[in-house]
């Protein structure tokens, strides 16, 4: 690629450089050689599955050591994959966002449609301005209702672009294994299903995709990784809708 830079003589014959002037060519090959690195980053993540059941929304993933389920506000929660300090940047910027909103309107304005339409543009900007570094993250969102079929879910790419649909979302770190994950949540029962068997479900679904992230190196299931659960509840027994099922305690057995 030629030099995007502009050069200028001065009166002494030497050439100076100037801010960079890109052709679109240029600028496609940028953005292209952008998006590899950011894929090449997000492809050593682990997948999210997130579906909707009559008890209310479940996300399940396994990670490392960082969490990778987050609250954002009442009926609202996100998955990520990515690097941990964009991971992080997306979610601050969510829950602010969403509580700004809940306060200087009502909380029947947080909605996940809202809250993606005000952090896209920050990451579109970044991905398309060569002067900053681009978001190396993808995230979920998923918004519970009083109706499964009501239940949307959205994904945010890198690059800002976002769609939303209903009952089901995830996370992948390549695109097969994305088909494979889609393919097997289309077919995942979710009427008349308790909680705990959703989490078996959704457990057994995960495993089964997961030997395609790492087929070089054996199982990713081989590696340290610890499983983690969110479950956002339609009807909640208490204020808080969003838990994480595996922190919570669990009553001793007979001494």
């Amino acid at each position: 690629m030629s030099s995007p830079f502009r050069q200028f003589p001065t009166s002494r014959g030497e050439k100076v450089y100037n801010a960079p002037v890109y052709t679109p060519f240029d600028w496609q090959e940028a953005i292209g050689h952008r998006a590899q690195f950011v894929e090449s980053r997000i492809a050593l993540g682990s997948p999210v599955a997130a579906a909707s059941f009559d008890f209310g929304i479940l996300m399940l993933t396994y990670r490392r050591q960082a969490r990778k389920l987050f609250e954002v506000y009442d009926r609202l929660a996100m998955g990520a994959i990515g690097q941990q300090s964009d991971i992080e940047a997306l979610r601050i910027a969510s829950v602010d966002f969403a509580h700004q909103q809940g306060y200087t309107h009502s909380e029947q304005d947080v909605t996940l449609q809202r809250v993606l339409a005000a952090i896209s543009a920050p990451v579109k900007r970044a991905f398309a301005d060569f002067s900053m570094a681009p978001f190396v993250a993808q995230a979920v969102f998923a918004e519970v209702c009083e109706r499964p079929e009501d239940d949307r879910f959205a994904f945010l790419e890198y690059d800002g672009d976002f769609h939303v649909r209903g009952s089901f979302g995830f996370l992948a770190p390549t695109t097969e294994v994305g088909d494979k994950l889609e393919g097997r949540l289309r077919e995942l029962k979710r009427g008349g299903v308790s909680e705990n068997k959703a989490i078996d479900a959704l457990d057994e679904l995960w495993r089964s995709v997961a030997d395609q992230l790492r087929p070089e190196s054996g199982s990713v299931l081989e590696e340290e990784l610890m499983r983690e659960i969110a479950v956002l509840e339609r009807k909640p027994k208490g204020e808080v809708r969003f838990r994480h099922p595996e922190d919570e305690p669990r009553p001793c057995g007979p001494s």
